[in-house]
C-alpha cells in the first residue's frame, strides 16, 4: 500500500511538535517560514528545490 502525504504536511506535522514537546515559540515558526518565503525569491531557489527533490527521492527510493 502506498501513501502519498504533500511535503507540507510533514513539516506542519514537525512544527506542530517542535512548538507542542519542545518548547519553541510560534513567532520563531513565523520567522522562520517568512525567511524560507523570502529566500525562494532569492537566486538560491533553484538549489534548494533541486536538493529537495533528491533528498525526497533517496527517501522515497526506486520505483520499480
Amino acid at each position: 500500500m502506498t501513501v502519498s502525504l504533500p511535503l507540507v504536511l510533514i513539516l506542519g506535522f514537525f512544527v506542530w511538535g517542535a512548538i507542542k514537546f519542545l518548547g519553541v515559540r510560534p513567532w520563531i515558526v513565523v520567522l522562520i517560514a517568512l525567511f524560507g518565503f523570502w529566500l525562494s525569491h532569492t537566486f538560491l531557489a533553484p538549489a534548494i528545490e533541486s536538493g529537495t527533490r533528491s533528498g525526497v527521492g533517496v527517501v522515497n527510493g526506486p520505483h520499480d
